[in-house]
């Protein structure tokens, strides 16, 4: 082998890594705007957290919030309506998980785990059916808490699924007091 073999070795190399570079150059710079439109708009990012007044919401009633373009029940529940909640055996749920993001890792579908306030009184969940996205009609159903009319799916007064095709139970978004009558979400 010559030392002009090698340099042509070493030119035809180059040749290969500048192709390759500008390959990848040229891919991601068609590849980004597809990915960047996946992020959200900017009103959404600017209800990323929102404080609610629930200063007006009284036992048995609930308010309902436009939350990242979702609806959001903010629910004050009657004592029968948590006693009725806590009396459920979470084995015959048929989503026996929490689907709450205010808690670490897996938990049960327990009142308490679903719950924003200790003594059970506030109920804050999304309002969107995990059948098919519809928004549930409250105070409504079997089991006295939501009831989605397009396809028959019944959740109960903690927002659990009961009846009908949807699989998970209503989910539970990030949410914290701020003050005694004002919740934050996100």
């Amino acid at each position: 082998m010559s030392h002009a073999d090698d340099h042509q070795g070493t030119r035809r190399d180059f040749l290969y890594y500048a192709t390759a570079g500008a390959g990848a150059v040229v891919t991601g710079a068609a590849v980004w705007p597809l990915v960047n439109q996946m992020n959200p708009s900017a009103d959404v990012l600017a209800l990323s957290s929102i404080r609610v007044d629930i200063s007006a919401v009284e036992p048995g009633t609930q308010l309902t919030v436009l939350w990242q373009g979702k609806p959001v029940f903010i629910r004050s529940r009657t004592e029968e309506e948590i006693a009725a909640a806590r009396a459920v055996d979470v084995e015959t749920l048929p989503d026996p998980m929490a689907e709450n993001a205010n808690l670490v890792g897996e938990a049960a579908a327990t009142d308490e785990n679903r719950s924003l306030s200790e003594d059970g009184t506030w109920l804050v969940q999304m309002g969107v059916c995990t059948h098919l996205g519809c928004v549930p009609l409250g105070e409504q159903g079997d089991f006295g808490g939501w009831f989605c009319p397009c396809h028959g799916s019944h959740y109960d007064t903690a927002g659990r699924i009961r009846k009908g095709p949807a699989p998970r139970n209503l989910p539970i978004p990030v949410a914290s007091f701020v003050d005694e009558t004002t919740i934050q979400l996100g």
